[in-house]
């Protein structure tokens, strides 16, 4: 297995299991109208610093129109000295990204430079006359022509048939990492090996896809993949700005995520954390905050895993998504049309089992603008109409419109070595029983 595919099956058990579980059954009690109290939620955050489970933890917890309440412990490093965690500390916040990708996408729907199923050729047209793997699974890349084309609501949803390396195998991931089909950083050990063979620009990256056969007929099957990561250069030609320039004018800027971006500017790497990888229970840094790999840009803006955030930056984002696409006064989107962004965006009769597998939630989760989306009230889970999704180094975002919650956690280590998302959901839980 390639370091490329060791580290995004490391990352799947934490990026995958997306949208957060929190407030539970909050509805089945009455909750004042300002809430500003979390022990709970603290105490797990004091318990996972204390028991050197994390080095530090911000979380944060939005009810309604309640401030917005940061709760924090320990530091951003493990290294003596390093700054304490704090709302405006920063994180990588990997598949988190994809949702703020999806919301870009539906802002372009909005103003009708996009359709839902519009095909992407449209906008790149090297993937006009795409095929399909005879066998996905097979020892061949024999493949036939795709019964139709990819679209912007495939690519939302993972319905595109494309690949990632953890899902994609045999000579197509051979591929794969031939040609560089890698959007993502790890950390200085790795960078040299992928930037040597990953595409340039985004314009190129979309292109050399579009070469690769794809792993099932568009719009048939739920497989995680890279389509967030396409999605941005369908972003850079409908808007006619690059992909990042769109996000920073179209969200960042309005919504005040100063913080947010796929570069790390010198002057704000003493608040950026150090991303860690367990080798059973020995913690090791793979990427310090003061020289990581993030500080020099990327090879190109990765829409699917690429964003660095803090607390407050991507509290202000769900609560924007919470009050119908305004924040402040800034309106980003319809209030239809971010009520149908966070809807479920799957093609009728699509196969979820991955989906459901990967959840443990089978036929209680659907997809929407990058993140997935509860179909029904789930005890012990989420509300009916929750979304959000995820990171590969532990990080959580999701917004419970129906109870009028939403939340985020930073952390920064992959693999799933600790039972972080339950432990916030019984914490968050807890609080809304008080």
């Amino acid at each position: 297995m390639t370091v490329t595919g060791k580290w995004i099956r490391l990352a799947l058990g934490s990026a995958l299991i997306a949208t957060m579980a929190a407030g539970a059954n909050a509805a089945l009690h009455p909750v004042a109208a300002v809430k500003t109290s979390y022990p709970a939620t603290q105490a797990l955050a004091d318990r996972y610093v204390a028991e050197n489970k994390v080095p530090g933890i911000v979380m944060s917890v939005g009810y309604r129109e309640s401030p917005t309440q940061f709760l924090s412990a320990g530091r951003i490093a493990a290294e003596p000295g390093a700054p304490m965690a704090g709302p405006d500390s920063l994180w990588r916040i990997y598949s988190m990204t994809k949702p703020i990708t999806g919301i870009a996408a539906m802002i372009l729907i909005d103003e009708g430079k996009l359709k839902l199923d519009q095909p992407i050729s449209d906008f790149i047209p090297a993937f006009k006359n795409m095929k399909v793997l005879d066998d996905p699974n097979g020892t061949t890349l024999a493949s036939h022509p795709a019964k139709g084309p990819i679209t912007v609501r495939h690519l939302l949803t993972h319905t595109a048939g494309l690949g990632y390396s953890i899902v994609t195998k045999g000579p197509l991931l051979d591929e794969y990492n031939k040609l560089g089909i890698n959007p993502a950083a790890v950390g200085p050990a790795m960078e040299p090996q992928m930037r040597a063979v990953r595409a340039p620009t985004l314009e190129e990256f979309a292109n050399r896809l579009a070469t690769l056969p794809l792993i099932a007929e568009p719009g048939t099957k739920w497989s995680y993949s890279i389509s967030l990561d396409l999605l941005g250069r369908v972003i850079e030609v409908a808007s006619g700005q690059k992909f990042d320039d769109f996000l920073q004018s179209r969200l960042f800027k309005p919504l005040k995520m100063d913080s947010t971006g796929f570069t790390v500017a010198p002057g704000n790497a003493a608040r950026f954390a150090t991303n860690y990888y367990y080798v059973g229970d020995t913690r090791l840094p793979i990427d310090g905050g003061p020289s990581s790999i993030w500080l020099s840009p990327p090879s190109f803006p990765y829409g699917g895993a690429g964003l660095v955030s803090s607390a407050r930056d991507y509290d202000r984002f769900l609560h924007m998504l919470q009050n119908g696409g305004v924040l402040d006064g800034v309106r980003i989107l319809k209030p239809e049309t971010a009520e149908l962004a966070m809807s479920n965006l799957l093609p009728a009769g699509t196969d979820t089992s991955g989906l459901g597998t990967l959840s443990g939630l089978a036929g209680k989760l659907g997809f929407g603008a990058g993140g997935s989306v509860y179909l029904e009230d789930v005890p012990g889970a989420a509300g009916k109409g929750t979304y959000g999704w995820a990171g590969a180094a532990g990080t959580l975002g999701w917004v419970d419109r129906g109870r009028g919650i939403r939340g985020v956690v930073m952390v920064n280590y992959f693999g799933d070595k600790w039972p972080l998302r339950d432990d916030v959901n019984k914490a968050i839980h807890a609080d809304f029983q008080r």
